[in-house]
């Protein structure tokens, strides 16, 4: 009997080093709420700032060019932007907000100035895309415009004029200018950023000092839109600096305040930020760790505009988020072009798990930036267009958008490297209007498949059909070449049975379940 023991004791421990042990089970459980909030759909928003190749040779095109295009902007990107449902698209900045002077964008076009994008590249722009044409653009794609105004070269009556060009129904200079300009009809625009950055290439401001300038900003900016309201939103917080959401909350009353704005970007070293593609495992860890670092932000910012606003009149607005490496070789560095890899899927879908999961507080984020531009959704080569895989995990959860969370207890394994952990699984699910459940599920570990099972007893479910995105090689990337290499794909290697979901979910890999 003891030589029996023993050699089943060796054979298992052979077993285990060869990495055939059965592996732990991470477990979900799903705790369906009545009182658990709507997901805003404007989670899912988006960023186009005149930086490099978005707006011109990106989006914008030209009337006369021989791309196919609406008003000068690619036929091609409108499509794809509508098919993602893009609820919000933030605009022209940015730090570049802060430089733009709206009336020069506006008019016959020969008349129009030129600018120096003294922010990127230093390249002269002829404001041949302006006001009209990014609230023409918003129309097309049924998307909420979100316009960045001008706090740090501007003025208080060049913001209340903007307003009132883009708003007002009635007899007034600025609607008459407007129809002069060939638009008879407000577009309504809800959404204003107050500043951009004023920490930062916004002016430098102390917090005390840019609480005061958006007061006065605020009170001017008359609500021209028919009743219904401005959405203004504050320039907030780079990163983890607490004390300026919680300076923001203390001085600004919440009758001047609809939104306080957050930025973080999941960077390794801002003086070395790595490629876009030929990163090591280890900084792909790092990235993780630094994209992860989300929850923290997005909790502990939470809880301090709570003790100054516990009715949640207040939303906190993440109006920049997603990777940034080094500009691709020949590239500008002053365009930060770079590629879209299954590591940027990794950061979408755990950022925005983050943010469904944090839905009460986060009512909207804008990745940056939509086109040619950093973490885009979009590339473009003269003709040529390519879906990234950071596009292909905002168009599997576009289920979420508008759903209400279902709220969840997540017990994972974790993502090891070098003695750090990570949770290698995230999770969120919520409920549509059509009654519909969705689970989304991220893999971040690079080198493992996790085994999750997920307790749906407390829900009444059909059947589920699921998508995944992975792929060979967390370096991989659609090329112009192929640009097809990455998209979802059906996903069938699930089971359930008796209330229980159970998956293997393959290394840095995406997975969205949905009832049929």
């Amino acid at each position: 009997m003891k030589k029996i023991l023993l050699n089943f004791l060796v054979a298992t421990a052979c077993i285990a080093g060869n990495g055939l042990m059965a592996q732990e089970v991470s477990t979900i459980t799903l705790k369906p709420t009545d009182s658990a909030p709507i997901i805003n759909k404007n989670i899912y928003g988006h960023f186009a700032e005149h930086l490099g190749r978005l707006i011109y040779d990106g989006l914008y095109v030209g009337e006369d060019s021989s791309i196919p295009n609406t008003k000068g902007v690619r036929n091609d990107i409108i499509k794809a932007l509508r098919d993602l449902d893009i609820p919000v698209l933030r605009w022209p900045g940015g730090c570049f907000a802060d430089t733009y002077h709206w009336k020069d964008g506006i008019g016959p076009k020969e008349d129009r100035p030129t600018i120096v994008n003294q922010w990127w590249g230093g390249v002269t722009e002829d404001n041949s895309f302006g006001t009209h044409n990014f609230l023409d653009l918003c129309e097309e794609l049924e998307t909420e415009p979100y316009l960045a105004a001008n706090v740090g070269s501007g003025t208080v009556k060049e913001l209340a004029d903007w307003v009132q060009y883009v708003n007002h129904a009635g007899v007034s200079p600025m609607s008459k200018l407007r129809q002069e300009n060939g638009r008879k009809e407000p577009w309504k625009v809800t959404y204003w950023g107050v500043g951009n950055e004023a920490w930062g290439c916004g002016g430098h401001m102390t917090a005390e000092y840019y609480a005061n300038v958006y007061k006065k900003y605020a009170t001017f900016m008359t609500d021209w839109n028919n009743g219904t309201g401005l959405y203004r939103i504050a320039s907030g917080a780079n990163a983890g600096d607490y004390h300026w959401t919680e300076v923001l909350m203390r001085d600004i009353p919440t009758n001047l305040l609809e939104g306080v704005a957050l930025h973080s970007y999941s960077v390794i070293d801002w003086s070395n930020k790595g490629s876009a593609t030929g990163f090591t495992k280890k900084q792909y860890f790092q990235t993780m760790q630094r994209a992860l670092h989300m929850e923290e932000l997005v909790t502990r910012h939470s809880a301090i505009m709570d003790k100054y606003d516990p009715e949640n009149k207040v939303a906190l607005i993440v109006d920049e988020w997603g990777g940034w490496y080094d500009v691709e070789e020949g590239t500008n560095p002053g365009f930060l072009y770079q590629q879209n890899t299954m590591r940027d899927a990794m950061i979408a879908g755990t950022t925005l798990n983050i943010f469904n999961n944090h839905a009460r507080r986060v009512k909207m984020a804008n990745l940056a930036q939509a086109v040619n531009v950093l973490q885009a959704v979009i590339l473009t080569d003269g003709e040529k267009m390519l879906l990234t895989p950071t596009y292909w995990v905002m168009q599997m959860y576009k289920v979420h958008q508008d759903a209400t969370l279902i709220p969840l207890n997540l017990e994972g394994e974790n993502y090891v490297m070098d003695g750090e952990e990570l949770p290698a699984i995230s999770a969120s699910a919520s409920k549509a209007k059509d009654g519909k459940v969705h689970i989304s599920l991220v893999n971040i570990d690079s080198e493992n498949a996790h085994e999750v099972s997920i307790d749906l007893s407390e829900m009444t479910l059909s059947d589920l059909s699921a998508k995944i995105l992975t792929s060979k090689n967390v370096q991989d990337y659609n090329s112009f070449e192929d640009p097809e290499s990455i998209k979802p794909v059906s996903f069938k290697d699930f089971k359930m049975k008796k209330g229980k979901l159970d998956v293997e979910v393959p290394p840095f890999s995406v997975i969205v379940f949905g009832e049929k």
